[in-house]
C-alpha cells in the first residue's frame, strides 16, 4: 500500500479503552465554562490553555499531571456541562475514527454544586446518548473511583446499579505510591459477586507489586497501564527475551494492557516513543491496546498515538487491525456486540483501506 499517511491512519477503525472524560475537554469549552462561573484559568484563550495543560502535563512527574484536573472538573459541576463535556468527547472520538469507546471519570468530582452522583452519571449518559445518535459510533462509560479516597465500595454499588444504563464496568485511578489497590479489596470482591467487570490502574507511576496485587488480589480483568510489566521482563544478547512468572501469567491469561504512549512519556515511564515497551510487548504478542488516557493533557489523539507507533516501530495496517480487534476483544461490552463491531465495522474497515 506504500507509506501509511496520517490520514490513512485517521480513517482507520479505533477502539479506544483508556480515557478520562476529564481529560479530554476542548480548551474552547474549558474558556466559556470557566468563563461562566468565574473559575481563574491559568490562561486566557484557547490556544495558550491548551499549551498550558501539555506544557504542564510534560514536566515528568505524575503527580504534577493530576495537578492539571483542577482546571477541567471545575467547570464539570452541573448536569448541563457534564452532558456537553460528554457529548463534544463522543463528537471529537468519531472525528479521529473510534468506533468504540470507554470513557472512564471519577463521580465523586462532580459534587461540588449539589449533584447527586446518580445525577452525575445520568449527566454524562445523556450527553454520550445525544453524541451516539449524532456520530453512529458506540461508547460506554467506565467509573472510576480515587485510590486515596474510601468511597470505592459506594461507586462499585453505583456502577452495578447503572449497569444497563452505560456503565460497562469500574476503575480505581490516583497516585499509585502509597496507595495499593488492596485498600479497595472489598469493593473489588463485591464486583466479583455481581458479575461486574472492573480495570485498575496498576504498573504505570509504580512497578510489579502494583500490577502483581492488581491481578493476584483483587482480580483485575485488565490492566491500566500495565506498563511496568517490561521490568519482569528480561533480554539476553542477542535480544531474546525471558519472562518472570508475573509476565509469562499476564501474557498467557491475555490480560489487556491498557498501554497509553505519550502519557507515559509524559509521567516518565518511558524516555519516549521508539524506547516505549509497547514495541517490545507487541512483538512477544502480548494483549497490547493502544490509547490516549487523557487527550488535553498530553495534546493526543488515537490517530496521533496510532501514527507516533507506525514511525517508531514500522507499523502497518495489520498491526493497528491487530491492536483494534485485542481491543474490542477487551472491551467490557457483552460478547454479541463486540463480535459485531469486530465483523461488521472495524474487519471491512480495515479492508477499505488496504483496497
Amino acid at each position: 500500500m506504500g507509506e501509511l499517511t496520517r490520514e490513512t491512519v485517521r480513517r482507520a477503525p479505533k477502539v479506544l479503552l483508556h480515557d478520562h472524560l476529564d481529560g479530554g475537554l476542548r480548551p474552547a469549552t474549558i474558556v466559556e465554562l470557566a468563563g461562566e462561573i468565574g473559575h481563574e484559568l491559568p490562561a486566557p484563550d484557547a490556544a495558550s490553555l491548551e499549551k498550558w495543560f501539555v506544557d504542564a502535563a510534560d514536566s515528568g512527574s505524575l503527580e504534577r499531571y493530576l495537578e492539571t484536573f483542577i482546571h477541567t472538573v471545575a467547570v464539570m459541576q452541573t448536569a448541563d456541562n457534564l452532558t456537553r463535556v460528554a457529548r463534544e468527547c463522543v463528537e471529537d472520538l468519531a472525528a479521529d475514527g473510534v468506533v468504540y469507546a470507554e470513557i472512564r471519570y471519577a463521580p465523586e468530582q462532580h459534587l461540588d454544586n449539589g449533584l447527586t452522583l446518580e445525577e452525575v452519571v445520568n449527566a454524562v449518559q445523556a450527553g454520550f446518548e445525544q453524541g451516539e445518535a449524532s456520530t453512529g459510533i458506540v461508547v460506554r462509560q467506565l467509573l472510576t473511583a480515587m485510590r486515596h479516597q474510601a468511597n470505592s465500595r459506594q461507586i462499585a454499588e453505583l456502577a452495578v446499579a447503572h449497569r444497563d444504563n452505560g456503565v460497562v464496568g469500574f476503575d480505581i485511578a490516583g497516585a499509585e505510591a502509597g496507595y495499593p489497590p488492596t485498600r479497595h479489596l472489598d469493593a473489588f470482591e463485591y464486583l466479583q459477586r455481581e458479575n461486574a467487570h472492573f480495570t485498575i490502574h496498576a504498573g504505570e507511576g509504580f512497578g510489579l507489586p502494583s500490577i502483581w496485587e492488581a491481578i493476584q488480589w483483587c482480580g483485575a480483568d485488565r490492566l491500566g497501564h500495565g506498563v511496568r510489566i517490561v521490568d519482569d521482563i528480561t533480554l539476553d544478547a542477542a535480544g531474546n527475551a525471558s519472562l518472570g512468572r508475573l509476565a509469562a501469567y499476564v501474557r498467557d491469561k491475555r490480560i489487556p494492557l491498557e498501554l497509553c504512549p505519550h502519557s507515559n512519556i509524559q509521567t516518565g515511564a518511558a524516555a519516549s516513543i521508539a524506547e516505549h515497551p509497547i514495541g517490545l510487548l507487541a512483538k512477544l504478542r502480548f494483549r497490547v491496546t493502544v490509547n490516549t488516557d487523557n487527550r488535553l493533557m498530553s495534546g493526543t489523539s488515537m490517530t496521533t498515538e496510532m501514527a507516533a507507533l507506525v514511525d517508531a516501530f514500522d507499523w502497518g495496517l495489520d498491526d493497528l487491525q491487530w491492536v483494534t480487534v485485542n481491543a474490542m476483544k477487551s472491551a467490557f461490552l457483552g460478547f454479541e456486540q463486540r463480535l459485531k463491531i469486530i465483523n461488521e465495522v472495524i474487519k471491512p474497515g480495515y479492508a477499505s483501506l488496504r483496497a
